[in-house]
């Protein structure tokens, strides 16, 4: 078993002595209020909500795990603690039944009955080892689909190349028998999907490769119908845009286009249909898209929250939901996924400014 340094005390929220986030400056629809729900989370990525309430948070670079507890139910976790560090980029979390899951690059880890030892840490159990172990797109999005088995992405390791299975594909692990099935292949690096609400179908989203340009190619929001579909990489991006080193072999594949092209660089991660009751109605079922943000574009895109809205499978409509992390050319912080409360809430994680914000809403006179 990989060594992993298990940390057993609370540490209670103090007030924060680094400059204040600059809250103000995020765009919000008429009648929503954003506000810190934690700070001092470092690299928070992907987040899971226990049964308890208990928020999860993974991170990538950070290599920790951390539990936000709200102990004296006033809607704003008043403990955080730091379970577990020195993993290898541990981005990947979700809760089942009882149950916290952890994916590092190469490993799915169990901390089982989790919130039963709060704030001690239990110790992990080994769930999978057979990932590959390349760094380079290996950090992971996890989540148990209705099939109750864990679906699991395992990015290109590389900006863009030809590479055998596993890689550049989305799998789903039984989690008892260890059986591995193919969901989708020619994704290069997914960091969020979920599951239609209604359909149980998986939607994804998946970033394009770099050095084509400010403009080209769009990272991709992505629809699975039937599993073993191609999504195009290496070889077509968004359908119709050849690649210059690999698209000599496109006509060979049966390439799937994107359900919605989201723009260049975005870098689209976190994805959650919303299914809470406390924004208005026609937001249920919509989709919220973390885009991360651009890193290596002329000038910058992303760093917001995009709400896509569907009719049955068919994207509709989409636009910026929140923004203001960035500020001409500099951001202060890099939204990275969604997850949404028991009151219908939405949670935001930021890596870059190491918070966790709340979206709520209230209806305007």
């Amino acid at each position: 078993m990989k060594k992993q340094q298990l940390l057993v005390a609370a540490f209670l929220f103090l007030p924060a002595i680094c400059a204040a986030l600059p809250l103000e400056t995020i765009v919000l629809p008429p009648g929503f209020e954003i506000e810190i729900y934690a700070e001092g989370v470092d690299n928070a990525r992907q987040m899971a909500l226990g049964n308890q309430g208990t928020v999860f948070v993974g991170s990538r670079k950070a290599g920790k795990l951390h539990a936000l507890r709200d102990t004296n139910n006033d809607g704003k976790p008043d403990q955080m603690i730091e379970l577990a560090r020195n993993l290898f980029l541990p981005s990947g979390i979700t809760f089942h039944n009882t149950d916290l899951y952890v994916a590092e690059v190469d490993k799915i880890w169990r901390y089982p009955n989790i919130e039963a030892t709060l704030p001690d840490t239990p110790p992990p159990e080994l769930v999978y080892d057979k990932l590959p172990n390349k760094s380079h797109h290996g950090w992971k999005f996890i989540r148990f689909g209705p099939d109750g088995l864990l679906y699991i992405p395992i990015g290109a390791p590389c900006n863009v190349c030809e590479s055998e299975t596993p890689f550049a594909s989305i799998i789903k692990l039984n989690i008892d028998t260890k059986q591995v099935t193919t969901v989708a292949i020619g994704v290069r690096n997914s960091v969020g999907f979920d599951f239609h609400p209604t359909t149980g179908q998986l939607w994804f989203t998946d970033n394009g490769r770099d050095m084509m340009g400010d403009d080209l190619p769009d990272d991709e929001l992505n629809h699975v119908t039937k599993e073993g579909q191609h999504f195009g990489f290496p070889y077509i991006h968004n359908a119709d845009v050849i690649d210059p080193e690999f698209g000599h072999k496109a006509s060979n594949i049966n390439n799937t286009a994107p359900a919605l092209k989201l723009g260049a660089h975005v870098a689209a991660l976190g994805m959650e249909f919303y299914q809470g009751e406390q924004f208005p109605s026609s937001y249920r079922g919509n989709i919220f898209i973390a885009e991360h943000g651009s890193w290596n574009r002329s000038s910058k895109v992303g760093y917001r929250i995009v709400r896509v809205e569907l009719e049955g499978n068919k994207v509709v409509n989409s636009e910026v939901f929140a923004s203001g992390w960035l500020q001409g050319e500099k951001s202060w912080g890099r939204p990275a996924a969604v997850l949404t409360l028991n009151d219908g809430s939405l949670l935001i994680s930021d890596d870059a400014a190491n918070a966790v914000y709340r979206v709520s809403y209230s209806e305007t006179e």
